[in-house]
């Protein structure tokens, strides 16, 4: 299944290629305060594909917090927050805010609550690593 997201504005938008086509899209909300206070909601699938272009670069704003192990990319003209990326042995992990998908069905979300804040760092690492999406590819630019 190919799922399209973006920001409000769509500076920085995806696509995320879901293999294999899923009966079910778990949506965790983690009960961190960054995500609290953005009412954001992540989703992964490790053998997917995620493609991002950010068209204006200069709008792109990389915030880490916390342990600072993992970026989220918000958008500096809307505010948006549609991904978060790891990087763990020289190799990107994301995730993706599933209130930043255009074209899917609600039905399939499933929602949960997350916390990950009694993880320490070794361990919130190989938990994106075996779970967060593996094959990540961002162009920055008017590509």
């Amino acid at each position: 299944m190919l799922l399209h997201g973006q920001c409000h504005c769509g500076n920085i938008a995806y696509t995320l290629d879901w293999k294999p086509d899923p009966t079910e899209i778990p949506a965790r909300a983690c009960d961190c305060s960054f995500c609290t206070k953005h009412g954001a909601v992540w989703t992964s699938v490790p053998d997917g594909d995620l493609r991002v272009t950010v068209r204006r670069p200069d709008l792109l704003h990389r915030y880490a917090f916390g342990t600072s192990t993992a970026d989220f990319h918000i958008c500096r003209e809307c505010g948006g927050v549609p991904l978060v990326t790891c990087t763990v042995d020289g190799h990107v992990y994301a995730v993706v805010n599933v209130n930043t998908f255009d074209n899917l069905d609600p039905s399939l979300l499933q929602h949960r609550p997350a916390s990950f804040s009694e993880e320490d760092v070794s361990s919130k690492l190989a938990r994106r690593q075996a779970n967060w999406i593996a094959n990540v590819s961002i162009v920055e630019g008017e590509a």
